[in-house]
């Protein structure tokens, strides 16, 4: 993993806490994310991914509540990590994608269904918290 060097005086990089066993899950048990979100809530990454395929099959709105709901659990836990409101949330860290793909989806499904402000407000939020994610999901 890099090695962050705050050179501005900003807050440090959060690192939300791994937890092993919904990637398991997916992975190795080949639980589905409406298994992992329903047995780990505060999973986003399975917010994300419920996201993901509800807009990839035109269910819009659904996908905007996927996100939403992910969103919400991932600036939980970014709190419990000390995170202060701003600052950087890592892409390279695996326990941080889950939230910023949230984010991201949040735009997105925002974005589609007319919320302009709501979507230009996520992006500029992802893009603040971690500019490779910004380029990695904005697509």
């Amino acid at each position: 993993m890099t090695n962050y060097k705050n050179l501005l005086g900003g807050p440090e990089p959060t690192l939300l806490t791994e937890e092993e066993q919904p990637y398991r899950m997916l992975g190795e048990e080949s639980a589905s994310p409406t298994q992992v979100a329903a047995a780990f809530p505060s999973f986003s990454l399975a917010w994300a991914m419920l996201a993901d395929d509800a807009f990839d099959a035109g269910r819009v709105v659904e996908s905007y509540a996927y996100a939403r709901t992910g969103y919400h659990r991932g600036l939980d836990a970014l709190r419990r990590a000390g995170w202060k409101g701003h600052g950087p949330v890592p892409w390279e860290h695996r326990a941080n994608r889950g939230f910023l793909r949230c984010l991201a989806g949040l735009a997105r499904a925002a974005d589609a269904i007319g919320e302009t402000e709501e979507a230009k407000r996520c992006w500029e939020f992802l893009n603040d918290s971690s500019p490779e994610a910004y380029a990695e999901l904005k697509q």
